[in-house]
């Protein structure tokens, strides 16, 4: 698997009144705790190692930086790990279900800040799994839900990881490569404030348009 190949197809980069800005969503770093794998992938240092040679002004995490809920002595060390790393760029974490006690690790690095949500100018980043916050935006930025579709062609089937847009919002696929996904059909049903949502559009990662969905 070519790390640096997946990372550049499933991260967005954009400009934003912090300069250059790295967008990433759902890390889940310590995922092989959770799921019963015997290996240790080092998936969290490939990602920092890509992270640094992007150099960004700004890394913007759409939340659920770790996998376990909770805060156990290696998830620590992992995260204490991938964000000294990191020391040197700014990181803003727009905290996700996962991230229970994240602030335990991240206040010890005076670059990373955890929020609920970011507004910068009428962009909205946030991770997706509550309300949404009273704000004017004009569009906003999300993950949480992992999307994939199954494309079907010629009686073969593939999944596959897809950006999302519905109206005005964009939910980026999970930046883990060992995390296949959920079918995004089933998934928007997670983000509340999108469950009346009646079609999305599907984009590759290669930025290719895949159509729209009806979700009715």
């Amino acid at each position: 698997m070519d790390f640096f190949d997946e990372f550049e197809r499933l991260s967005l980069e954009m400009e934003t009144p912090r300069g250059r800005t790295l967008l990433i969503a759902d890390p889940h770093i310590g995922f092989e705790l959770s799921r019963g794998l015997r290996i240790r992938t080092r998936f969290e240092e490939r990602l920092a190692e890509f992270i640094a040679g992007k150099d960004p002004d700004l890394l913007l995490i759409l939340g659920d930086v770790k996998e376990p809920i909770g805060m156990s002595f290696t998830v620590k060390r992992l995260l204490m790990g991938f964000f000294s790393d990191l020391r040197e760029i700014p990181t803003v974490i727009t905290k996700g279900n996962h991230d229970g006690r994240i602030e335990e690790v991240a206040g010890k690095f005076p670059s990373v800040e955890v929020v609920e949500h970011l507004l910068l100018d009428e962009a909205l980043f946030l991770h997706g799994h509550t309300n949404l916050p009273e704000v004017e935006f004009s569009e906003a930025y999300l993950g949480h839900i992992h999307p994939a579709y199954t494309f079907r062609t010629g009686g073969v089937s593939r999944k596959t990881k897809v950006f999302v847009r519905a109206g005005r919002f964009l939910i980026l696929p999970t930046i883990n490569p060992f995390i296949e996904g959920f079918d995004i059909r089933e998934g928007i049903r997670m983000v509340p404030f999108l469950r009346g949502a009646r079609s999305i559009e599907l984009f590759l990662p290669e930025g290719l348009y895949a159509g729209e969905i009806s979700l009715r």
